[in-house]
């Protein structure tokens, strides 16, 4: 049975949170959902672009509703985007691990969102064998995936 990390991937529709030009995760993400088939945005305040495609400064920019948010952000703009994302009436959330603080999980859970935390967006989402695919195999042989 899938678990619920596993579930959030089925969504059609995702917004790519991150700094991409300081973080690799954000374009990591957007590459391997993109390559997959996913309607995907990428949303970075601090770019023009994301992997040839326009980057939008922020939710209310996009060009049409997304069923789910991943938020790759330093922890201390994580609790700024969940209320953008609840603004934007996104209730499907993952924050990637490390990225999270009690205030933003605390809003989170005011505005009625679905979180995930905890772990590595880029272990769901990325296939063949890699350092994410040795985090996954160890991820679900110690029951955490």
């Amino acid at each position: 049975m899938p678990s619920e990390y596993e579930k959030f991937w089925n969504n059609s529709s995702y917004a790519i949170v991150g700094h991409s030009a300081k973080m690799s995760f954000p374009k990591l993400t957007y590459r391997a959902l993109k390559k997959s088939g996913k309607n995907v945005f990428p949303v970075d305040p601090s770019a023009d672009t994301i992997e040839g495609d326009k980057a939008h400064r922020d939710l209310a920019s996009l060009p049409e509703k997304v069923e789910a948010v991943v938020i790759e952000t330093p922890k201390e703009e994580t609790q700024d985007w969940i209320a953008k994302a609840a603004d934007a009436g996104i209730q499907n959330v993952w924050i990637h691990m490390d990225c999270e603080m009690p205030e933003a999980l605390r809003l989170a859970k005011e505005k009625g969102q679905t979180v995930l935390h905890g772990t590595c967006a880029v272990m769901y989402v990325t296939p063949g064998f890699s350092f994410h695919s040795i985090h996954k195999w160890i991820s679900k042989l110690l029951g955490k995936y």
